[in-house]
Parts: C-alpha cells; structure tokens; sequence
C-alpha cells in the first residue's frame, strides 16, 4: 500500500511538479512551501525575541499594546512581497499556514506574548471575503493559536465598512468613532482578557489602531500584535 501511494504521489510529481512559491523553481514534496535557496533569503526581523521593535514603534502613543512583533521584513520585488502576494491573491493559504507555524513556535521559545486568551484576525469586511473566498490570515492566526493553546475566533471583530447598520443593531457594538470601521461582538465574554491581533503586513499601523479602538476600555483588556510583515 506505501508503495502504491508513493508512486501515485511520483506520477503526480511528474505530471504537476511542485514549485517553490518564491522562485518558481521546481521542488521535491519533501519541501514545504519554498526551496533552501529561498528560506535562507527570508528577511527575518528576530523582533518576537525583544521589546521596542520597529513593529512596536509604529503604534507608540496611539494605543497599549503587550507586546508587538512582525516576522519578515516586506521588500518589494523580493521574496516577501512575493510570497504576501501568493497569500492574499492566488489562494496560497499554506503560506500563513507555514509562517503561523513558525512564529508559533518562536513564541513558545519567547518570554513574550504570554497570557493569550484570544487569537483574532484582522477581519476583511465580508463584500471583500465573498470576493476572495478567505481570509488570508485564517490559517496564520489558528496555527499560532494551537501553538500557544489559544482560542482562535473570527465572531470576535467584524469589518463593518460595507455591511449595514441594520444587520448589526443586536449583536454587535460599534466603536464610538464614527470612522472606526470595526466592531466588536458583545456575547463574548472577553472582559479582562488578553487578545492577540493578527495580520499579513503592517504599514502606519492604522488598521491594528482601529481594531483595538473598537473594544471599550471599559472591558480591561490587553493586546497584543503579530504580523508577517513588516513595510521598510
């Protein structure tokens, strides 16, 4: 039976080669998302291992955060902006899954981002997710969730720039800022605990500013942030 599978997974190989995701070249499926060449390229930033991090810095004096932290530096016409590329608009869904692993295990090695109760993605507002079919940080945030034994929820956060008031009248909260364009959903009771923002990349930091302006300071909460990505 392991000999059958092996050559069905060969002919497959053959008639539809696996190729690495940053350079196009063709890979071996032992190889997981990119070959050695380009994972050595990666621009690893080290910035889950300490405090006062660019990614940090950029939302200094807007809103508290824990702990802050991206994973690569975004280059255009490199690696990274290839790779964030295939994730948001060709359905390469294995790369968050790839990264979200990677970090998770960072953080576990980490004396930061401990005390997680809640791991949320940045939520695409839903005429954008019909389009696109997924999230692109779904499977970022839950492999960083099993990682730390999180909860990974997206009924916590919703983008409302085009969705209805109406439709959101009993469940959700909206900020107080009538330019916030997130919301936050009231039956979950997340007074006093710690909840971890995910996203792809990180530019001015406004879209993270607005999610956490979203929740009340009245519920005592803590965040904290990861990214992919960081813009140079």
């Amino acid at each position: 039976m392991i000999k059958a599978v092996k050559i069905l997974n060969d002919l497959q190989n053959l008639f539809f080669p696996i190729t690495c995701l940053g350079c196009s070249e063709i890979i071996s499926s032992n190889d997981a998302l990119l070959c050695v060449s380009c994972r050595h390229q990666l621009p690893l930033t080290q910035f889950i291992t300490y405090n006062d991090n660019p990614t940090e810095k950029i939302l200094y004096g807007r809103i508290k955060v824990e702990n802050a932290a991206s994973f690569i530096q975004y280059y255009k016409k490199g690696i990274s902006q290839q790779l964030i590329h295939q994730l948001k608009y060709k359905g390469h869904q294995e790369v968050g899954t790839f990264f979200g692993k990677w970090i998770g295990h960072e953080i576990l090695n980490s004396d930061r981002f401990k005390g997680i109760d809640y791991v949320v993605p940045v939520p695409l507002h839903l005429k954008k997710l019909k389009q696109r079919g997924y999230n692109q940080v779904s499977n970022f945030g839950k492999e960083i969730a099993t990682a730390i034994d999180a909860i990974y929820t997206e009924k916590l956060l919703l983008n409302t720039t085009y969705t209805s008031a109406h439709a959101l009248k009993n469940r959700m909260q909206r900020a107080t800022s009538s330019q916030n364009r997130f919301a936050y959903n009231e039956d979950f009771p997340i007074e006093n605990k710690h909840i971890l923002l995910v996203d792809d990349v990180i530019t001015t930091g406004a879209t993270l500013e607005s999610c956490v302006r979203a929740f009340p300071k009245a519920l005592q909460l803590k965040f904290s942030i990861i990214t992919i990505a960081i813009t140079s």
